[in-house]
């Protein structure tokens, strides 16, 4: 009879792994264990417990000593009991998330206490560890250290409305794509690209970017930064590079970890200052975003393009184009890619990652003639990256207008986006002063100097994801460092997107009352940005002390 009572309780409620230690009764040792194992974690908020009799069978204790830690545990606020819902850990017992080790940050003026202890903190909301019933300290449990909240909004710059890839017309091509695609393109992929693609891609950006190339010198990639990998170590990239003094530091660190030094060229109004390249005698690469610097928004003057072209030329060197945001245009004519002024000695590099999803990974390099096959010899016999699928239905998409499409349709939502975000700041920060609004996908709002990263600060106590351009400067730049957010209005979607602005408004730092010049640029309104958008370019790349590049 003993024996069917124990295999009736073996076969009741889950297991549960829990060690009784230390001195005292039995059961001031199991909830001692049921309390470690809620504060450190291992017991989720919400976890059934197993019923008393089946842990008491396990633990080889009585019943009613687990029933009435049961029962003390739910009243101390460690567990909760429903009938029909067993026993669980209570919700409001949850330990405070996981922290990653970094260097403690100051939250309003005092550094944050309480960091890198050994001992695990206890959440706000979790009960104190009150005495237990078979005695022993009453230890007062600590406060966790203030943090910032989650982000709830995002403004980072450089991801596009995923909420708006076109789905149904991307469908279509694909199904037109795959019913036409002859049966190698299922084998082994050709890693220069599918010839589909290269063909379509060699038409599109000489009609719409004026790149002059053919399908024999265009090579598929997965973007910019594989782009950047693929030419480390080809006669394109070697040695040292010049790069603009504001951009993606992931990009000078692929250069750095492939051995290439990076020298920074200062901004000015009209971009980065190209007839500084004379004096850098080691370097015979330079890379730029003359459609759009980023971030730091704005052109490259025509004649600092020519200028680029021709040191190219003089040196035996290499112009590397990243076409950042060439699509993406408001209130400015076209500017034409430097490619079209010297197919030999500039490197032409673009991608879908802003145009259509970064989760597509395809990108494609316009190459001089004589680097085509060091960059196929890089990337290897097979093609390792870009899905032939996905390089079949770009294709497709492209030949049959879906892509010019898209684009029109985004370059005005984004616009009105852009429109709203200059609006609500001359509402309600005119003393901020907005430039690099007229192309791209974020903008640039200029700050005080020394309130840079409080103001960061302060964004991510409001819930809001937002970057400095102090992340973009490199860490060989001249001059004093300029102090502004990188603005991407993108990202959020529709319904979100006033609330994002309202969080950035609130961090943003009062008017001191030395703003009256630059109130004026920031009163740009939707009304007028038509009209100041070539002089808002010029202003984004006004250099404080020496310029700067991204």
């Amino acid at each position: 009879m003993a024996e069917s009572r124990v295999n009736s309780a073996d076969g009741l409620g889950s297991d549960l792994h829990l060690e009784l230690s230390g001195t005292g009764s039995r059961r001031a040792a199991l909830m001692g264990a049921v309390r470690e194992a809620i504060r450190s974690g291992r017991l989720a908020p919400g976890t059934r417990l197993p019923p008393y009799r089946s842990l008491a069978v396990d633990l080889g204790l009585a019943r009613n000593t687990v029933a009435d830690a049961y029962a003390e545990l739910v009243a101390e606020g460690w567990l909760t009991a429903r009938q029909g819902s067993g026993t669980r850990v209570a919700p409001r017992a949850a330990p405070p998330p996981p922290r990653r080790r970094t260097e403690p940050q100051k939250v309003g003026g005092a550094r944050a206490r309480g960091q890198g202890r050994g001992r695990p903190a206890v959440g706000a909301g979790a009960p104190p560890a009150a005495a237990p019933a078979g005695g022993g300290p009453v230890r007062r449990a600590r406060r966790a250290p203030a943090r910032p909240p989650e982000p709830v909004h995002n403004l980072l710059q450089g991801r596009p409305d995923a909420a708006s890839f076109p789905r149904a017309a991307w469908l279509a091509s694909g199904r037109r794509a795959l019913t036409a695609a002859p049966n190698e393109a299922f084998g082994p992929g050709d890693p220069q690209g599918r010839p589909e693609l290269r063909r379509a891609l060699a038409e599109y950006l000489a009609r719409v970017r004026g790149v002059r190339t053919d399908a024999d010198r265009i090579v598929i990639c997965s973007g910019y930064a594989h782009a950047l990998r693929l030419l480390a170590g080809t006669p394109a990239l070697r040695g040292t590079a010049a790069v603009e003094a504001y951009g993606l530091g992931f990009h000078r660190s692929l250069l750095t970890a492939a051995g290439i030094r990076t020298v920074p060229l200062s901004l000015d109004a009209d971009g980065a200052r190209t007839e500084e390249l004379a004096s850098h005698q080691g370097v015979r690469t330079v890379l730029l975003t003359p459609a759009h610097q980023f971030p730091t928004g704005g052109p490259l003057h025509p004649l600092r393009r020519a200028a680029a072209v021709d040191w190219a030329r003089a040196r035996g060197g290499l112009v590397l184009e990243d076409d950042y945001d060439g699509e993406f245009r408001y209130d400015r004519k076209p500017v034409g890619a430097v490619q079209g002024l010297d197919p030999d000695h500039v490197l032409y590099v673009g991608s879908v990652s802003k145009s259509l999803s970064p989760a597509l990974r395809l990108g494609w390099m316009v190459l001089p003639d004589h680097l085509v096959d060091e960059v196929l010899a890089a990337k290897g016999e097979r093609e390792a990256w870009a899905s032939a699928l996905d390089q079949l239905t770009l294709a497709d998409f492209i030949e049959s207008g879906g892509y010019d499409r898209h684009i029109r349709r985004m370059r005005q939502r984004y616009r009105r986006r852009r429109d709203q975000l200059v609006a609500t700041l001359a509402e309600r920060a005119p003393h901020i002063r907005v430039s690099g609004v007229a192309a791209g996908l974020h903008a640039v709002l200029e700050l005080p100097p020394g309130t840079e990263r409080s103001v960061v600060q302060a964004a991510a106590w409001q819930g809001l994801a937002i970057e400095g351009l102090a992340d973009y400067r490199h860490p060989e730049a001249a001059g004093p460092p300029r102090e502004g957010l990188v603005v991407g209005y993108a990202t959020p979607p529709e319904h979100s997107f006033t609330s994002a602005l309202d969080a950035l408004c609130r961090g943003l730092p009062p008017d001191l009352g030395d703003s009256t010049a630059t109130a004026t640029t920031t009163t740009t309104t939707t009304s007028t940005a038509t009209t100041t958008s070539a002089r808002d370019d010029a202003a984004v790349t006004r250099p404080s002390g020496s310029p700067r590049a991204t």
